[in-house]
């Protein structure tokens, strides 16, 4: 009880300017900028030479970040089925099915992927995500399925979030889009927030307020009405593919937050008892933190997104 580990961390000029607690956030990936606050709060940063998260900073700063170790993970561990595609002392890869929120929240404070992991991993999983989060690098929608790396280690947890923080993680989603796109292809850059209408969407917003956000995005089959589009990711701001493709008036089949349905898709969606966006993290690739290996993972399309793609087959 009672340790601690350090992290150093070094801004970047492209901070100047910014508030203490924002660059943190951005240089420290791993950490939720609430956290970050706390600690600099605390007297955690630089031996509590600063204590104010909103200071402007110039961008050439040196810290170092002292965090506690977290407390006992108050999380329970489930038995519940996990598919791993990859699993070794450092990390594994796991196929998240529909359904399954990631970690604990208010509403769903058991029966997570992070309650699963806990039982699979007995209790090995990194902690620098806090107590609600051990092992959690990213993560996709309880309604998404398909691939995400989780970390067993500290050192492996640093290392993942570092390629993440650097767009260089490879990450590509399979999502049945309404409409059809005229382009084979295209980008969508456009930043992401929340909704100052509605704190439970993501928007896009005017440069400088939100977060970049890009999607690079593929046509790769033609269906009624519809289409199956590859998402690949540069970022991974929440709801991203969800919002980006709705904001070129192609949303995703299935969304119940950015998608309307027409009368033809609807019927479909009910017949299948399809109640979820049709979007599938179906490629994921890295290099791992310890070993360097370059890995590459893939996921087929689940089986209610096939009998979907199926039923909108020209």
């Amino acid at each position: 009880m009672g340790g601690h580990h350090t992290i150093d961390i070094r801004l970047q000029p492209a901070h100047a300017g910014w508030r203490l607690d924002r660059a943190l956030a951005a240089a420290v990936p791993t950490m939720s900028r609430e956290r970050l606050k706390a600690l600099v709060r605390s007297g955690a940063l630089s031996g509590g030479a600063i204590r104010d998260p909103a200071s402007k900073v110039r961008g050439d700063e040196v810290f170092s970040l002292t965090v506690p170790e977290p407390e006992p993970a108050h999380n329970e561990a489930q038995d519940i089925p996990l598919r791993v595609t990859f699993e070794d002392e450092h990390l594994l890869v796991v196929d998240k099915p529909a359904g399954l929120v990631v970690h604990p929240a208010a509403g769903n404070r058991d029966g997570t992927l992070v309650n699963a992991l806990l039982h699979h991993c007995g209790g090995s999983l990194s902690g620098i995500g806090g107590v609600a989060r051990p092992g959690i690098v990213h993560r996709i929608d309880k309604d998404t399925s398909g691939l995400l790396v989780v970390a067993k280690t500290d050192v492996a947890h640093e290392g993942l979030a570092r390629q993440f923080a650097a767009h260089s993680i490879d990450r590509r989603y399979l999502a049945i889009v309404n409409g059809v796109p005229r382009a084979k292809d295209g980008t969508i850059d456009a930043p992401l927030a929340r909704s100052s209408a509605d704190r439970k969407k993501i928007a896009i917003v005017a440069d400088g307020r939100g977060k970049r956000a890009v999607t690079h995005w593929t046509r790769l089959s033609l269906l009624r009405n519809a289409a199956l589009v590859e998402c690949r990711l540069e970022t991974g701001r929440t709801h991203q593919v969800r919002v980006h493709m709705a904001s070129i008036g192609h949303p995703l089949l299935g969304d119940p937050v950015y998608g309307r349905a027409g009368k033809d898709h609807r019927k479909i969606l009910n017949d299948l008892q399809f109640s979820r966006q049709a979007l599938h993290a179906a490629e994921l690739g890295f290099i791992h933190p310890v070993t360097k290996r370059k890995l590459s993972f893939s996921s087929p399309m689940p089986s209610d997104m096939q009998e979907l793609f199926k039923a909108l087959g020209v």
